[in-house]
């Protein structure tokens, strides 16, 4: 049985309700009417005496103080959000502002409902390790109340052999600070063409703008738009969505002394407000250098939308859209190198296929071809990837997923040719790792899934969630993995 290939590892991450982030909390937006009760509280509050004002705020800091990253500025950004709201706001003390950020703010535990999809590449620190050991970045979904999902992460060492040391994950959770980034022309055509908005507005704009620009040149385009094609019938609406299609790029910044573990990619925009699930990392390598890319899933609570970060050191992130055919659906994941000079990517555009794009040169990923469709029984339902391919003498090696009856989720492997990964190469007949007695209960039952793993030292590296209750190892030789694999499996053996 090729179950028996991976070794499952007894170190699990577990969801930890303690690692929280400080939230804007605006009492009444949460009823099914909308209806800001945000006037009112702060003149509740503006009316406490001095005493009481010093005695609540001392209170909130002793409480909270510790399970935050200064508090204090958390509280003066909120109140900062919510002062037009005061009449006189320049009369309030220093402390009753900041009681009234206290006051508009609130705990959410990122992890508290469920913690899963994880993939590991190596780490950017690789200093004071012993012989055969690697520092590993493992990314995670995590979700909180409300199902909404961000993007954490952990630390931990591989090897020698099959050790593996998972480091501490206490501390204060920050979340990035958003920062301008350089928009990219070709982007944004992209989108517009995406959306079939084509008028003389975005023509005109596109012809403006540079390829490379930021937000003062783009809104300095917008304001010099002439009079006559803003006063047409779609002028202020096209506006309105250039600029949206314009704000899917961004970058994310975290304080260089904030450890890998107490960062938190929290959505960002409107597009992924409901949540950035599923987040695929890889160690890209070219001529300029490594660098870390990953693909997610944003989602608005009703669209989702693929995304592309790229860091190259896990502290300042730039989150930009992937736009054409083939960065349709869920589950893109980036090759990490370059093969025959073309920029790479598994997907699953149709929904159920695992299919090969190429990025073309108006950045726009192109029509899949087919790799793999469901054809055994324990993946009728649909087939995906588990993250970028993993590059071995062998070939390229792909984890992917299969979803079988009662909708149970197993990983299982194929093998693409290195220089034509258009050709399948050989699959693994069944699963390399199906849901055992202890994974299979949790948030979402009988699920095994992966995001990614990486080869060290012979060694493949899987980490695996397990029915969104927790985060898994397991591991398999890379030389036994391919030793199994046959150029046409036999039909209808379930793994």
């Amino acid at each position: 049985m090729t179950g028996t290939l991976a070794v499952r590892h007894g170190v699990t991450l577990t969801p930890d309700p303690r690692r929280v982030i400080a939230k804007l909390f605006v009492p009444g937006e949460d009823a099914a009417v909308v209806r800001t009760r945000a006037g009112a509280l702060i003149d509740r509050v503006a009316h406490l005496d001095d005493e009481e004002t010093g005695r609540l705020l001392r209170d909130t800091f002793d409480r909270f103080g510790t399970r935050h990253r200064d508090l204090a500025g958390t509280f003066h950004h909120h109140y900062d959000l919510v002062r037009h709201r005061i009449a006189r706001a320049r009369d309030l003390s220093p402390t009753t502002r900041l009681l009234v950020g206290a006051y508009f703010s609130h705990e959410y535990a990122v992890e508290s409902a469920a913690l899963c999809n994880p993939s590991m590449v190596a780490h950017p620190d690789q200093t004071n390790l012993d012989a055969g050991q690697l520092r590993v970045a493992i990314s995670l979904r995590q979700i909180g109340e409300g199902h909404l999902s961000s993007i954490g992460f952990a630390t931990a060492i591989v090897g020698p052999g099959r050790r593996l040391t998972v480091a501490d994950r206490s501390g204060p959770l920050v979340v990035g600070q958003r920062t301008g980034v350089r928009h990219r022309r070709d982007l944004l055509a992209a989108g517009l063409a995406e959306e079939d908005w084509d008028n003389e507005v975005t023509a005109t704009v596109l012809d403006a703008l540079p390829d490379r620009y930021d937000e003062a040149a783009f809104e300095q385009v917008l304001g010099n738009l002439p009079p006559d094609l803003l006063s047409r019938s779609t002028g202020l609406d096209t506006l309105e969505h250039l600029r949206r299609i314009d704000a899917v790029s961004y970058a994310t910044t975290f304080p260089a002394d904030t450890a890998l573990h107490e960062r938190v990619l929290w959505p960002a925009t409107p597009a992924e407000s409901n949540g950035m699930e599923d987040a695929r990392f890889v160690r890209f390598t070219d001529e300029s250098g490594p660098v870390y890319r990953a693909t997610y899933t944003a989602y608005d609570g009703r669209r989702i939308a693929t995304r592309a970060l790229a860091s190259t050191d896990l502290r300042r992130f730039e989150v930009t859209p992937m736009r054409g055919p083939g960065a349709r659906n869920k589950g893109v994941a980036l090759f990490p190198r370059t093969v025959g000079g073309r920029h790479l990517a598994l997907c699953r555009a149709d929904g159920e296929t695992i299919g090969l794009t190429c990025l073309d040169g108006d950045n726009r990923w192109q029509e899949p071809t087919p790799l793999h469709a469901p054809r055994d029984s324990w993946e009728l339902i649909q087939v995906g990837n588990c993250g970028s391919p993993i590059e071995t003498d062998a070939g390229w090696l792909v984890l992917t997923h299969g979803v079988g009856p009662m909708r149970r989720y197993a990983v299982g492997a194929l093998l693409l040719d290195l220089h034509r990964p258009e050709r399948v190469i050989a699959q693994l007949p069944g699963a390399l790792l199906s849901p055992d007695p202890a994974d299979r209960d949790g948030y979402v039952p009988n699920v095994v899934y992966s995001c990614g793993g990486l080869v060290h030292a012979g060694e493949l590296w899987l980490p695996y969630g397990a029915s969104d209750a927790r985060v898994g190892f397991a591991t398999v030789p890379v030389a036994a993995l391919v030793a199994a694999m046959v150029e046409s499996p036999p039909r209808g053996r379930d793994g």
